[in-house]
């Protein structure tokens, strides 16, 4: 008798060394340890052998590594993406075993080696749905099974070639397999990982992802404040960098299945950290307001291969922000800032880019060539709601935001700004308030603004008014009386005398050099239609030089047919 236990004691150690689990630390302290003895809820009632309910000295199957229990034989439903460059296999290898409990359709207690099923505490012989019991619909998994060469991370690109894995992460037979994560042995690092996370030190063995040195989720400190949902409720760690992937992923029963994001919808993933509680800024209560880059609207829309060219009109975080790559890097316009570092967009010429160079790449997703933009809020002599053409630097005129501008006499300008600055959409197009966010997730004015800009009829001058248009350029001097007589009689007497709203004359955006010229367009003149009609079948701006030009047109049933200012 004494003989035959020494024969099992040496063929399970066998077993255990050929299968390279570590066995630094004991079993028998850990939840795989389903005896009477073991220390997790999820145990026998009466027996007392540990390796039974994995391994047996007979009757094994397969043989290697003494298996004693039978494999499911199912077909299971498998990960997939639109971004997989691997291809997934049914489960094989070691995986397999370890579904023989982990996808819940064999009994714990049934194994191989006894005729009868190993009783275990009532309700207790299965795993819940959890990640111990991942079912077989491991569309919500990290893949297994598959082949992972180093062809693949070439082809994949934010991979790590497989020659360079080093121990304990390993391959079996040249796949990803359920060991190469984990060490059913050995719970050292919990979740029986082959490593800590800490950091995603463990993820980090294979994926390599573009920026991640110097993102913000690698490095923040930032901790959770107890308020709301726990957004680490799948980890052990208290920071923003000691969760790093963890903060967006979760590898088993993941809630959005593609890319084994948290949650399903994609705003979710972010917001449970960037609302007040993690996160220094708040940018949920900013997407709450009045007007906004609506994130609520959208669900599993976006897809990081979609062509950036023709997108269909939609906005989720990701479309304008990198996760892997953010950073709270400054930026000098018109060059991209950190926060939106790695972000695909659409270049001047109308051609994707990826990365993005400069800030208006990413708005022009959007608001450049897409189907179904929106018309523009006024009519407008020259009608355009594609922004890349308004803002052409060889436009007559347009807001410097993709070049300086092209009048070299711009006297209202507030230092630090002058004739040769390049503005961001985002000084005016981003959250309202001071303390808010960078960037225009929401506002309470309309088109996202910044600060107030009323374009309504008979608006009534105030600082408030064109709070906006005052950010750059002096409001004593465009209403001033002063130093000209055009400011005189085109500024004062039309904004403050006859409560003529900026935009009456002036399209903020620019005008486009396929639909207006130099002469009637310098200035972004392009009037408001529904407010400027023609006088005798005319109108028209022709600008005469430094500050003097001539209309054509009727407003406020006042004629001008023409009416010069100089």
């Amino acid at each position: 008798m004494v003989n035959r236990k020494v024969l099992i004691y040496v063929i399970l150690l066998f077993c255990i060394i050929n299968t390279k689990p570590s066995f630094s630390q004991s079993i028998v302290n850990s939840k795989h340890n389903l005896s009477v003895s073991g220390i997790g809820n999820v145990k026998s009632t009466g027996e007392s052998e540990i390796c039974i309910f994995c391994h047996t000295s007979h009757s094994s199957n397969p043989k290697t590594p003494l298996w004693n229990k039978k494999t499911p034989g199912l077909n299971y439903i498998l990960y997939n993406s639109s971004t997989i460059q691997a291809v997934p296999g049914q489960p094989d290898g070691s995986s397999i075993l370890c579904l023989s409990c982990h996808d819940g359709t064999i009994a714990l207690g049934s194994v191989l080696s006894k005729k009868k099923e190993i009783d275990f505490s009532e309700g207790a012989n299965s795993f819940k749905r959890s990640k111990n019991n991942l079912t077989t619909d491991l569309s919500d998994d990290h893949m297994i099974s598959f082949e992972y060469t180093s062809a693949l991370a070439y082809t994949d690109g934010e991979l790590r070639d497989p020659m360079n894995l080093t121990h304990p992460v390993a391959l079996e037979n040249g796949k990803v397999q359920c060991i190469s994560c984990h060490d059913p042995h050995n719970n050292k690092f919990d979740n029986f990982l082959v490593r800590s996370n800490r950091y995603s030190e463990l993820c980090l063995s294979c994926h390599d992802k573009d920026y991640w040195f110097e993102s913000g989720h690698r490095n923040s400190t930032a901790k959770w404040n107890g308020s709301g949902k726990n957004p680490w409720f799948h980890t052990k760690y208290t920071t923003v960098a000691e969760n790093a992937c963890e903060n967006c992923h979760n590898t088993h029963t993941a809630g959005g299945n593609e890319r084994l994001m948290k949650y399903q919808k994609e705003e979710s993933n972010c917001l449970d950290c960037h609302n007040g509680n993690v996160a220094s800024q708040n940018i949920q209560i900013q997407i709450n307001k009045p007007y906004s880059h609506n994130v609520y609207a959208y669900n599993r829309d976006h897809d990081p291969n979609e062509d950036a060219l023709t997108l269909n009109m939609h906005v989720e975080c990701e479309d304008c922000h990198n996760p892997h790559g953010s950073d709270n890097s400054p930026g000098k316009a018109p060059f991209v800032k950190g926060f939106n570092k790695g972000t695909v967009g659409v270049n001047q010429d109308g051609n994707k880019v990826n990365p993005v160079q400069f800030e208006y790449e990413i708005c022009y997703r959007c608001h450049a060539d897409s189907p179904n933009k929106s018309a523009s809020s006024i009519t407008r002599q020259i009608e355009q709601n594609n922004v890349r053409l308004e803002f052409n630097s060889l436009n007559p005129s347009f807001h410097p935001v993709t070049g300086t501008g092209v009048n070299p006499d711009v006297p209202s300008l507030v230092a630090p700004y002058s004739e040769s600055s390049i503005i961001y959409c985002t000084d005016c197009h981003a959250s309202n308030g001071k303390s808010s966010a960078a960037g225009p997730h929401g506002s309470i004015y309309p088109h996202i603004l910044k600060y107030n800009y009323s374009t309504f009829n008979n608006t009534i001058e105030s600082y408030q008014s064109y709070e906006l248009c005052y950010q750059c350029h002096d409001r004593n001097s465009i209403i001033s009386e002063y130093p000209n007589e055009f400011q005189d009689k085109v500024h004062n007497k039309h904004i403050v005398d006859l409560n003529t709203s900026c935009s009456v004359c002036h399209d903020s955006h620019g005008v486009s050099s396929f639909q207006g010229n130099s002469v009637n367009n310098s200035n972004l003149i392009n009037f408001n239609v529904s407010i400027v009609s023609p006088a005798d079948g005319i109108l028209r701006f022709e600008d005469t030089g430094l500050f003097s030009g001539t209309c054509y047109l009727t407003c406020h049933g006042k004629v001008h047919n023409p009416k010069s200012y100089k």
